[in-house]
């Protein structure tokens, strides 16, 4: 077993796909209309679907915004470097929304971004000292 995508509603997919296109550097691997039940998926991410876990957006034709909840926590993205990784997000009009720096009681440098309908994207600094 493994995990194959996780899905987000999305208001504008468009522009949901600019940001993880443009902004966060992943492949447009696959878009389907479903005009019988008005949305389309697309599917998004750094590999291809059958060697790693993707991202699918989720457009429902007929709504234009949702609710985040209280549930939902956040994606997170391996980085080398994470401070370049963050100008070149804020360069590419992304929203860095917690700057570089150790986590909370811990070491691991990380990052919060923020998607244009506001779902978080934590950046974890990967490389080896």
């Amino acid at each position: 077993m493994r995990i194959l995508h996780t899905m987000l509603r999305v208001g504008n997919l468009d522009k949901a796909i600019g940001f993880y296109r443009d902004v966060l550097g992943m492949r447009l691997l696959r878009k389907s209309d479903y005009p019988e039940g008005r949305f389309t998926l697309a599917f998004l991410g750094y590999g291809a679907e059958q060697d790693t876990a993707v991202l699918e957006l989720t457009h429902n034709w007929d709504t234009d915004h949702y609710d985040l909840g209280n549930a939902y926590g956040h994606i997170a993205i391996g980085v080398e470097d994470i401070y370049a990784s963050c100008e070149r997000i804020r360069g590419a009009g992304g929203k860095v929304v917690r700057e570089p720096g150790a986590m909370k009681h811990g070491t691991t440098v990380i990052a919060f971004v923020e998607d244009p309908d506001g779902y978080k994207i934590e950046l974890i600094e990967t490389k080896t000292q």
